[in-house]
Formats: structure tokens, sequence, C-alpha cells
């Protein structure tokens, strides 16, 4: 399906990596809260990686109750307990991204907090979406 939402590219500047300086779009917004990578049992999988994986997944199961999918994704914002750690990891990270959004890479942000609410917790996501009208 092709998205719709085009990615904003200054003129000069360099091709960005896995995301996207910023994406526009027109239609019905949605707002995601910042999902951790617990499955549907509140459980948390071990480690980084298959906490990302779950958590963006968990992005999409609220996204498709508005008829949406990660095409519609217009911004990602990541909440990560150690910075270090996702350094570490972003070789693995990128066909685990990948595996759940595709080649869909919006615009995003990465920031590392002390902790979150849910001490297993090592990530948490939120989304924005754009939907056609």
């Amino acid at each position: 399906m092709t998205s719709p939402l085009t990615a904003l590219h200054p003129e000069g500047w360099p091709a960005p990596r896995g995301y996207s300086n910023g994406m526009i779009g027109r239609g019905r917004i949605v707002l995601v809260g910042g999902q951790v990578g617990w499955d549907a049992t509140g459980r948390f999988p071990a480690g980084l990686l298959a906490q990302v994986r779950q958590a963006l997944l968990n992005i999409l199961a609220v996204l498709k109750e508005a008829g949406g999918g990660p095409e519609h994704v217009g911004r990602l914002t990541w909440y990560v307990v150690d910075m270090e750690e996702y350094r570490a990891s972003l070789k693995e990270l990128g066909p685990v991204y990948r595996e759940v959004m595709g080649r869909h890479f919006p615009a995003m942000a990465l920031v590392q907090v002390v902790a979150l609410v849910e001490p297993e917790a090592r990530v948490e996501i939120e989304a924005t979406a754009i939907l056609p009208d």
C-alpha cells in the first residue's frame, strides 16, 4: 500500500538513515500513546530488541483500530532507559524494525530517560499517524 505521507528533505542536507527529517500528509490524525514492549498478557520479553519489536506491534494494533497501518505513521518518539544499550543494538535493530514496519521511516526522535513506569520496560514508543479522509 502506498503511504499517504511524503518525506520532507531540505536541499543540501545529508540523507537520513532509518528515519525522515519530517513528514507531510492530509487526513485524520491518530495519536497513539506510549507503548511498552509487553504482550497482551502484560509479560515483557527479555532484551531491548524483543521489547522494541513488541512495542511496535502494539502501536500497529492500536492503529489498526482506526483502520491504519505502518504506512500511516508520520512520527515515532522513542524513550529508552539505556542509550548505550540502544547504540550497541543498532545493527540488529534495523531488521527488527523492518520486520514490523517495513521500509517506512517516519520522522523520529529518541531520548534516554531515567526510568519508565513499568520497571521491566527497556523502551516506550509513541506514534502519530495520519490516515486518509
